[in-house]
């Protein structure tokens, strides 16, 4: 069903409205059950990985590329102009999709198939970074990953976005509880590596990496807690440069850590 729409207050777009508002989606995301896929490429990924369309809000020029994907679905066809007034930016990839969210598994049911390496995030708030993660760690084999309950929402329009749709490509499970959630993961067989910018700790390419392994990744500013630190079974590190280490560089961002850790996780696996 494809329907015209004029004026961007039209009420039956409120599931795309004010997309920069991070508050604002967190409610309206979590209260209808929804989340927002931007683009054809990843639209189509969403819709692969098993997640039904609600809306589709695309301009006329989209409207036969799309064709396939929304046949049916409800479709709000607008001006550039519209569209822009609706979400607060240009959308460059041609369309939106309102898509249904499904249920996450429970951690020890993810975990039973999950394979020998995993990744555990800490934290992570930045939605961009936790994209760019999930896209590492689908791009170089990790089997899952598991979110303490903090970690910002993959499924959020911008994490979905820097990840390609790679969110869709790789399972993932959220704890609930911090304290006592690394156990359940140990329980499953998984030793516990904790990244760590300490260079005193050992190199992950001398880590053993035999049998099952997880690599917990901390916050971008403070890394991971001291309590998730203390639970690892062992700390290691990615070596910086003397060099770099006598400027006052120790360490990497956050998902170039986690792109250079991936690659070094799957030695042996």
């Amino acid at each position: 069903m494809v329907i015209p729409v004029e004026d961007a207050a039209d009420p039956r777009l409120s599931d795309y409205v004010r997309l920069r508002d991070v508050d604002l989606r967190k409610s309206v995301e979590s209260e209808r059950g929804l989340f927002v896929a931007e683009g054809e490429k990843v639209i189509r990924r969403a819709i692969g990985a098993g997640h039904p369309v609600r809306s589709v809000l695309t301009t006329a020029k989209w409207l036969d590329a799309l064709a396939d994907v929304v046949e049916e679905a409800t479709v709000y066809v607008v001006s550039d102009r519209v569209m822009e007034g609706i979400t607060g930016f240009q959308v460059h990839r041609g369309a939106l999709a309102a898509m249904e969210r499904t249920p996450l598994p429970p951690v020890g049911e993810l975990l039973a198939d999950a394979g020998s390496r995993i990744l555990v995030l800490e934290d992570l708030v930045d939605h961009g970074n936790v994209g760019a993660i999930f896209r590492c760690a689908a791009a170089l084999g990790v089997g899952a990953i598991v979110l303490s309950p903090r970690c910002a929402d993959p499924l959020y329009r911008r994490a979905v976005k820097v990840s390609m749709g790679a969110v869709f490509a790789i399972p993932y499970a959220r704890m609930t509880d911090w304290h006592g959630g690394l156990a359940e993961i140990r329980a499953a067989g998984f030793r516990l590596l904790a990244l760590t910018p300490d260079q005193s700790a050992v190199p992950l390419d001398k880590a053993p990496l035999s049998g099952r392994v997880a690599l917990m990744l901390g916050s971008e500013g403070d890394g991971l807690s001291s309590h998730w630190l203390h639970e690892a079974d062992q700390p290691v590190c990615i070596p910086m440069s003397p060099r770099a280490m006598d400027l006052g560089v120790d360490s990497l961002n956050v998902v170039a850590a986690a792109a250079v850790a991936c690659h070094g996780l799957l030695r042996g696996a």
